[in-house]
């Protein structure tokens, strides 16, 4: 919302306050100044001139010499290279000693042999955007086609002094979507009095019944229709006060007629429209709801297709009007127009705001209908349009307004003590003080006791709640003027809990295993949204959660794993030459367990998604890619550091994954999550070479992290390694045999790893060889032969036993 200065104080007297404290002090009350721009030029030597004499250059073809009076009997010559400049016309003069925008110096100074005393100026050099510009003007200098006088200042005729406030307004103060909106606002910042304009309207004995008959169909989407007939009007250019008005909000001039409904637009904030009456073909006026299917040509030259929920303004048969959104081509104000038929209307909001998201069109008007308009101001707002229409463009005002509906208001009433207010503003505030704010707002009211009873004012729908005035009293108060005061009770020192300690661990631990942190959308496409689903989701039977209006079909479903997306984003690198790449990702997935239209429940996983060479130590002649037992082995290391016990690896087959190297996670016998490399074909899907993926439930593994803090002293006795190597059939898991070997080997057994898998040559077909690594060791003693021994035949009849394990030589 723009507002101009200039036009602020023809409603508040104001001239006693700067722009800028005027914006600091807005802010203050709560009303938020986006931006202020300061006057284009205000300048003494920028004047009304009028060209008494124009011949050509004698020493220039493309010159003329003028003779310009310049007011207190003044004549200055001046050499202008216009086109367009003419005897006998007003212009605007750079007198030697102005400074135009761009900081273009005017000097006195000779243009081939001539003596030019100054510029004649056109708008774009006097800062105008050419957006404004009428066309006959973007190409020379200005042509003043109002009653002026030479030597009168021209910065004050074009508006060119004129500081514009910006403002950033909160979606319930609709009030201060117009100019005297903003007056009231200012005024009760300043406890002023709002001079509202001074509406008369001539009518003419001949009645707009005569003319013109309405009827509403659909009174909950349109409960007040008014209309008004002017006659004998002359559409041409607005005079320069109305187009300074328009311009200094930010809306480009088009003729009398239309730039009248839009003045009163930003002066009340009620938007208006005018009909040609001759082209509106009929002599009745039906506002109804559309049918499904019906076309209108709108006034930007789009045919559009409507929906039985559009409201529409039509003759009785045609629609002329999407209801305050935007008017139709065929009844469009022209050059020839001499009749209007002038729309006041109020319609509803939610009929507004769905047509115009709909439709696409974000107009003046169908952003003030959705906010909601003061209703009981329709007909002054009309009203003052007829008396301008009269005055700019000569019309003749047919009597009486014809009108269906009401214009009725149930005014709110909000009731308040003084204690409650003091208690939630937190600053002693007297009696008498608040009812000078409520004063100041103009807002009615009765006091009993200490409490007041507000009647909220029409135009200030945003006060339904007791709330509502707690904040109208604190702003006008002064938010500086509340005093400060510490926190009291018992004061704690801040600091992470547990559970974010334990999440920057994972953090940690993952990017130190060189790992890239990515962070992808929760939202995904209907066919990933199932895809890549972990064993312990799909467990609860879950069904992907759908949004009931998605920006696109990409993001049409929350998702339920998310490595679709990691895997995205290893297309997205691999295309762009970066071969190795490995992400994870701590975020959520939104289960929805008993069906569609419940609330879904977060639940925070941790996934990883790596392709490319695992190590790369070209000077070594060292490349290894990733495999399955590099991101297995993350995973027990992940356990491992955040002091998790109980975790096992066991062979799976899940959907996407390869079936030979896929494993499910389990924690205490439950399936938290799966490793695997991803099918060839999904691979290939993605362009993508071997990848390998894991998907973790993280607030299991949390809840069974040891949080407690201790160490293991450096014991110094020595440790001592033994290398066993089993022949056992291919379908026997090394972990089963490492577990048998850990829990026979005690109490002296430390560790067990295995470091050696071979098949193939020289070894029995259908057999295998696994060698693991153990070590033995006490703290307290060194450990003898003998103990060892017997360990280790322990385990060798155990697995020999179990397993048909056979014990390499």
């Amino acid at each position: 919302m723009f507002v101009s200065t200039n036009w602020l104080k023809q409603y508040v007297d104001i001239d006693h306050v700067s722009v800028n404290q005027l914006a600091e002090d807005i802010t203050k009350t709560g009303v938020e100044v986006e931006q202020v721009f300061p006057p284009t030029m205000d300048s003494e030597h920028l004047v009304v001139g009028y060209v008494t004499q124009c011949e050509q250059h004698p020493n220039a073809d493309k010159l003329n010499l003028c003779q310009v009076d310049v007011g207190h009997g003044e004549t200055a010559q001046i050499v202008c290279g216009a086109t367009n400049v003419a005897e006998g016309q007003y212009v605007i003069v750079a007198r030697p000693g102005a400074v135009l925008p761009g900081d273009f110096k005017i000097k006195k100074a000779k243009l081939r042999g001539e003596t030019s005393e100054g510029m004649i100026c056109s708008l774009q050099e006097l800062g105008v955007d050419e957006k404004y510009i009428d066309d006959e003007f973007k190409d020379g200098i200005y042509v003043i086609q109002d009653d002026v006088e030479a030597g009168q200042l021209a910065a004050p005729l074009l508006n060119l002094n004129d500081s514009i406030i910006e403002f950033d307004l909160t979606p319930n103060r609709s009030d201060c979507l117009s100019m005297i909106g903003m007056a009231y606002e200012v005024a009760a910042m300043y406890n002023q009095d709002v001079k509202l304009p001074e509406v008369n309207v001539k009518e003419d004995q001949e009645q707009s019944s005569d003319y013109i008959d309405v009827e509403i169909e659909d009174e909950q989407a349109n409960p007040y229709y008014g209309a008004w007939i002017i006659k004998d009007l002359e559409v041409k250019p607005s005079p320069l006060w109305l187009q300074n008005r328009l311009i200094s909000s930010g809306i480009r001039p088009i003729n009398n007629v239309v730039d009248v409904t839009n003045y009163v637009l930003l002066e009340y904030g009620q938007p208006l429209h005018a009909f040609d009456y001759n082209r509106f073909g009929s002599q009745k006026v039906v506002t109804r709801l559309a049918k499904e299917g019906e076309t209108i040509k709108t006034l930007d030259g789009e045919e559009r297709s409507l929906s039985s929920h559009h409201l529409v303004i039509t003759n009785g048969e045609e629609a002329h009007a999407i209801a305050g959104v935007m008017g139709g081509e065929d009844s469009e104000v022209q050059e020839d127009t001499t009749a209007v038929l002038l729309e006041a209307a109020y319609f509803g909001p939610q009929t507004i705001r769905q047509s115009s998201k709909e439709h696409g069109i974000r107009s003046e008007a169908s952003v003030r209908f959705e906010k909601g308009l003061d209703i009981t101001r329709v007909k002054e707002a009309t009203s003052r349009a007829a008396q301008l229409l009269a005055e700019v463009g000569g019309g003749k005002v047919l009597g009486s307004i014809v009108e269906e509906g009401s214009t009725d208001w149930t005014h709110d009433q909000v009731s308040f003590s003084q204690s409650e207010m003091e208690q939630r503003i937190g600053a002693e505030i007297s009696l008498d003080e608040m009812k000078r704010i409520v004063d100041r707002l103009q807002f009615d009211y009765e006091v009993d006791g200490e409490t007041i009873t507000v009647t909220a004012p029409p135009r200030r729908q945003d006060i339904k709640i007791k709330e509502d005035m707690i904040e109208e009293i604190a702003r006008l108060y002064g938010y500086d003027n509340i005093p400060y005061t510490l926190p009291t009770g018992e004061m704690r020192q801040g600091g992470l809990t547990q559970h974010q300690k334990l999440l920057r661990q994972v953090h940690q631990y993952l990017q130190s295993t060189g790992l890239y942190e990515a962070v992808t959308y929760s939202l995904t496409t209907e066919r990933n949204a199932e895809r890549f689903m972990s064993p312990d989701v799909a467990s609860l039977n879950v069904t992907p959660v759908q949004l009931a209006m998605p920006m696109s079909d990409l993001h049409s479903h929350l998702r339920l794993s998310a490595i679709p997306e990691l895997l995205a984003s290893l297309q997205y690198n691999v295309a762009r030459n970066q071969y190795n790449v490995g992400l994870y990702e701590l975020g959520s997935v939104y289960t929805q367990i008993n069906g569609q239209g419940t609330q879904p429940e977060e639940r925070t996983r941790v996934s990883a998604a790596v392709t490319g060479l695992w190590e790369n130590h070209p000077w070594q002649g060292v490349k290894k890619p990733v495999d399955f037992f590099a991101l297995k082995g993350i995973v027990e290391g992940l356990l491992e550091y955040l002091a998790v016990d109980g975790a096992q690896f066991e062979r799976g087959q899940l959907e996407e994954l390869h079936p030979g190297r896929t494993a499910v996670v389990k924690l205490n016998g439950d399936v938290i999550g799966y490793i695997g490399q991803v099918h060839p074909t999904v691979q290939k899907e993605h362009d993508l070479q071997e990848t390998y993926v894991f998907d973790l439930n993280l607030e299991a593994i949390l809840e069974s992290s040891n949080t407690k803090e201790g160490y293991t002293p450096i014991t110094k006795y020595p440790a001592i390694a033994q290398d066993l190597a089993f022949v056992v059939t291919q379908d026997v898991p090394a972990a089963q045999l490492e577990q048998a070997i850990m829990t026979q080997g005690q109490p002296h057994l430390h560790s067990v790893k295995v470091f050696d898998v071979y098949e193939g040559e020289h070894m029995e077909e259908g057999k295998k060889s696994i060698a693991f690594n153990l070590i033995f060791q006490n703290n307290e003693r060194t450990l003898k032969d003998e103990e060892i021994e017997e360990a280790r035949e322990s385990i060798v009849k155990h697995l020999e036993s179990e397993y048909n394990a056979v014990l390499r030589g």
